[in-house]
């Protein structure tokens, strides 16, 4: 994963333009109750390829960064072996400070040519490291879900295509190459992209972008089916290769194990782990090898990812929207100020609120990582629905949040509550809505 920039990315301004193209791209929609399960994504498969990558780092310096010998044997060993699994693949490439990089496309046979679920990581470490975890480990977990998807003869809806991003470690500079050399036609056949850039941090947490509601729900539907509480990524944020597709209003979603923020107490107690140290004390370092890897988590994400894949390229159909709550009236965001509400009032309703309360928000702000959001219930019970993030430099908050609501009395005012908590960006509140 890129390190973190204050200032604002200097794609999201050059592309500010093509925002309309967000009208034109297909919504990733939820799937039917028809798709079949996935397979299970053997532990020891993706295992062998991190081997396989360290040796090829020990082999070459150390690393597998950009413009050396071990970027390219990486990019190689994994062209090989979707070469041999019956997937078209195509080398792009691109220079950057003087040196060629690569990205591997790989495009599996058949599915709606005008409907393309992309999942993706970058395949680069920096140069001070193997790279195993940052970012062996989702370019390992994205290769083996390809390769069962060879392996099941998988003929979904969609069309599939994978990609392992170069340059990441630069600025995001191999999937921002890609997305601008991209005919604006082909852009609108995205109908999503899923990034996974770091998923086995060895003090790990299970973190889920909060970017396009389905995509989001259904990485949240399969760890809710384990019993694992998930929270929403904000570490990572815009800082990984979704956000050159988000600019140009692709959908986006993806998973993340915590890079070197600070594990919190109340992360310890609900995932394990240590509480005062980083997810991961290896970040960006040497020590960054095979030794750094949680077995449990690289295994339960690998399957996340093959159970993405799976659900939304299948047909899709519209989920029904319940009853919905809604205050479109907008309401100014002080700048590094107090905190301002939005009410909502709801009626009619029986009993308690739903243990899956749908929260919509659309805020408009110049760097969302200023935002605290929260939910108030009618008796002032706070549910915290986003965190401040230094490292969090896109624009507005959209999305919705899932909350468990269920001691809460369903009838009564509720808040949208937000505070800017930081200098020179400023916003309101568009509109927000509560589906029960």
């Amino acid at each position: 994963m890129s390190p973190a920039r204050r200032h604002r990315p200097l794609l999201a301004v050059a592309l500010a333009a093509t925002a309309l193209l967000a009208s034109a791209a297909p919504a990733v929609q939820a799937a039917p109750t028809r798709v079949a399960a996935a397979p299970d994504i053997p532990l020891a498969n993706v295992k062998a390829h991190l081997t396989q990558l360290q040796s090829i780092a020990t082999a070459n310096s150390g690393n597998r960064a950009h413009g050396r010998a071990g970027y390219k044997a990486s990019v190689d060993y994994v062209k090989a072996k979707l070469d041999a699994a019956g997937y078209t693949t195509a080398l792009q490439q691109f220079t950057s400070g003087g040196a060629t990089g690569y990205n591997l496309i790989a495009d599996w046979p058949g599915g709606d040519p005008n409907q393309v679920l992309m999942a993706g990581s970058h395949l680069d470490s920096v140069t001070s490291g193997a790279g195993i975890n940052d970012n062996g480990s989702g370019s390992a977990a994205v290769l083996e879900t390809a390769l069962a998807v060879s392996r099941a003869q998988l003929a979904p809806d969609k069309h599939l295509r994978f990609a392992w991003w170069g340059a990441e470690e630069l600025g995001l500079v191999g999937s921002k190459y890609y997305v601008n050399n991209l005919a604006s036609t082909e852009r609108s056949k995205l109908a999503g992209y899923l990034n996974f850039d770091m998923i086995a941090s060895p003090n790990p947490g299970y973190f889920v972008y909060d970017d396009d509601p389905v995509i989001e729900q259904t990485f949240k539907d399969y760890y809710a089916g384990l019993s694992i509480p998930t929270e929403i990524e904000t570490e990572g944020d815009g800082r990984s290769d979704h956000a050159p597709f988000k600019n140009v209003g692709v959908p986006v979603g993806g998973l993340f194990s915590g890079a070197d923020y600070t594990k919190t107490s109340a992360q310890a107690q609900k995932w394990g782990g240590t509480a005062g140290q980083a997810f991961d004390r290896c970040y960006h370092s040497s020590c960054d090898t095979t030794a750094n890897i949680n077995d449990t988590a690289l295994d339960r994400n690998s399957d996340a990812v093959a159970h993405a894949i799976w659900t939304l390229s299948a047909g899709t159909v519209t989920p029904p929207t319940g009853t919905v709550f809604s205050n479109a009236a907008n309401v100014n965001v002080p700048d590094n100020g107090a905190a301002v509400t939005s009410s909502v009032a709801v009626t009619g309703r029986t009993g308690n609120a739903p243990s899956a309360l749908k929260v919509g928000v659309d805020i408009k702000h110049t760097y969302r990582g200023d935002l605290v959001v929260d939910l108030l219930a009618p008796d002032g019970t706070a549910y915290r629905l986003k965190n401040s993030s230094s490292s969090d430099s896109a624009d507005n908050v959209i999305a919705t949040y899932t909350v468990n609501a269920s001691a809460e009395a369903a009838n009564g005012t509720w808040k949208l509550q937000v505070r800017d908590v930081a200098a020179q960006d400023t916003g309101y509140i568009d509109s927000w809505q509560l589906t029960f």
